[in-house]
């Protein structure tokens, strides 16, 4: 019988340092990674299609100021004092392409599902996040991690190209 008691005692402990590491790991990430999500004004073809227009200037423009971040402070310190400057990129960018609409930017707390970018797997919660809508915002968004820095690096920092699973799809369907 204290064989038994042991042993469930022994599972029990297994199961509490478990669940410990996997919730101290989700606050960890939590504080660690800053995410920025470039919402489509729709789920529309022509919405999507610019919306990585606008992922691909705003990459353009930012990535000279972060690519040399060290913390996280830093990279939010960059975002923010590029707010209104990201916000010109973004509706310069829909005005060229013939949209009507503009942007919103904002550096905010915003709750998210679990997400996997790569090898990458963000664990559901509250992130701090760059946040760009367009339009209405209501489409299905692009997301990357700003810091530690996955999109926002030089050329020589990485050789990492980055592909967007919906977009093949997308042009596969379409026949593009």
């Amino acid at each position: 019988m204290k064989v038994i008691a042991i042993v469930l005692i022994c599972l029990v402990l297994i199961i509490v340092g478990v669940y410990a590491v996997k919730v101290n790991n989700k606050a960890s990430d939590e504080e660690t990674y800053l995410r920025i999500h470039i919402r489509a004004n729709s789920n529309d073809a022509i919405d999507q299609s610019v919306k990585y227009k606008v992922k691909e200037s705003i990459v353009d423009f930012m990535t000279p100021a972060l690519e040399n971040v060290s913390s996280k402070s830093e990279a939010m310190q960059i975002l923010q004092d590029n707010i209104v400057a990201m916000k010109v990129v973004a509706d310069n960018t829909l005005a060229r392409n013939g949209y009507e609409y503009t942007s919103k930017v904002s550096l905010r707390k915003e709750e998210f599902p679990a997400r996997t970018y790569g090898d990458l797997t963000l664990d559901c919660g509250v992130y701090d996040a760059l946040i760009i809508e367009l339009g209405s915002g209501e489409g299905d968004n692009w997301w990357c991690v700003v810091f530690p820095p996955l999109c926002f690096v030089g050329e020589n920092k990485n050789n990492v190209e980055y592909k967007s699973f919906f977009a093949q799809l997308y042009h596969k369907i379409a026949g593009k």
